[in-house]
């Protein structure tokens, strides 16, 4: 079976062609500044080694970038498929949909009802939305499922899902904490599991431009820092993440309008709000080394927010045997893995800092006498997404 995955940012595609069940990946591809006349495309043949770097490209929506891979995909020395009916499904990475929080057929009313929560994840849903309108129409008739990134954490109780608001909120209007990052901490939890069977206690940090922790019980999640939106949880690159509520109704009073705090909070807050350098970890770092306070400021208030979701999370599973760190910071930043893991000895971790120095890929990061085993792991939702999809079509 060959399935295509899409994964959709507010600016990019991504794709890589399985075929399954063996999970052999075929090709892979990246569109990077979709809407800009200087994009860069990306194209590897994974089974040959062929591949092309396109830069200063013209692509000014998601239905040209889409076709600029699908043309290469056929058309090319690189080329994987004859034919796109060869295809027998196209996966998605998709977010949040009214009612919808597993893996579905993309059906008209589970667009409709990804339109109704527009607002909710405005930097997500309208791009899944044009994408998945584009492989439609170049499609017609081929399977379009999307792995909704609450489907992972459906196993959360209700009691950890809940807002102290009025119930009928939540009956009415399905105000609850659904969290994100499903296919993220969900392929963590699959890893893990190879490794210590069925029964293990587990922190997921994916930890990136955005980011969530997550608490995972023997393979389920159990509780995660992400809310109703993705403006919750630890702070992310440009949004804010946990704030109280009632900042937004006294900025009104102070006479800023609604549109500007908005703003704010997803645009200019998170890790540049406070830096003021920038919204990517690796300058800001550098920054700090160089004496910015503020910078310094940041990473150190990023890296106490990811420590009190994982002593919650600790309290609530009761102990642990895994912490994992995945994600661009999560897999690169020593710094951020350090400044975590020595803060917390009194959990069970004993930390090696020459391993967390030197290590790539996948590697550990505990010393051998550690009672709480530590993993960096790479991320790759792109197989969570084609082994969910292939389920969905047995």
């Amino acid at each position: 079976m060959l399935i295509l995955v899409c994964n959709v940012g507010s600016t990019s595609l991504k794709y890589k062609m399985f075929r399954m069940p063996e999970e052999t990946v075929l090709a892979e591809a990246r569109t990077e500044r979709v809407g800009r006349k200087d994009a860069i495309f990306s194209y590897t043949n994974a089974k040959t080694g062929w591949s092309v770097k396109c830069e200063n490209q013209d692509i000014p929506d998601y239905a040209s970038g889409i076709r600029l891979f699908l043309d290469v995909l056929l058309n090319s020395e690189g080329k994987v498929l004859d034919d796109l009916a060869q295809l027998d499904a196209v996966g998605f990475k998709t977010v949040l949909a009214k009612g919808y929080y597993g893996v579905h057929d993309l059906t008209d009313e589970v667009m409709d009802a990804m339109k109704e929560y527009v607002n909710v994840a405005p930097a997500h849903n309208p791009p899944y939305l044009q994408a998945i309108g584009v492989f439609r129409n170049l499609l017609p008739g081929k399977r379009m499922v999307g792995c909704f990134e609450t489907a992972f954490h459906q196993t959360i109780p209700l009691s950890r899902k809940l807002y102290a608001l009025p119930y009928e909120w939540y009956e009415k209007y399905g105000i609850q904490r659904f969290g994100y990052h499903g296919a993220s901490h969900s392929y963590i939890a699959d890893q893990i599991s190879q490794e210590a069977g069925s029964t293990y206690k587990l922190i997921s940090c994916h930890l990136g431009g955005s980011g969530s922790i997550c608490a995972i019980e023997n393979g389920c999640s159990v509780d995660t820092s992400f809310g109703f939106s993705l403006q919750t949880g630890i702070p992310h690159a440009n949004r804010s993440g946990d704030m109280d509520a009632y900042i937004i109704p006294y900025l009104l009073q102070q006479g800023m309008p609604m549109e500007e705090i908005l703003f704010g909070m997803d645009k200019k807050g998170g890790l540049l709000g406070i830096s003021g350098v920038s919204n990517d970890l690796r300058e800001i770092q550098q920054a700090a080394d160089e004496g910015n306070q503020r910078a310094l400021l940041a990473v150190d208030a990023y890296c106490n927010a990811i420590l009190k979701y994982i002593g919650a999370f600790y309290a609530e599973l009761g102990g642990l045997d895994y912490l994992v760190f995945t994600g661009g910071i999560g897999e690169n930043s020593s710094v951020v893995r350090a400044n975590i893991c020595s803060a917390l000895a009194h959990l069970g971790i004993a930390f090696d800092a020459e391993k967390n120095k030197q290590g790539k890929g996948r590697f550990s990061i505990s010393k051998e006498d550690s009672r709480v085993k530590v993993y960096v792991i790479p991320a790759n939702e792109e197989l969570g997404i084609a082994r969910s999809v292939f389920r969905k079509m047995q």
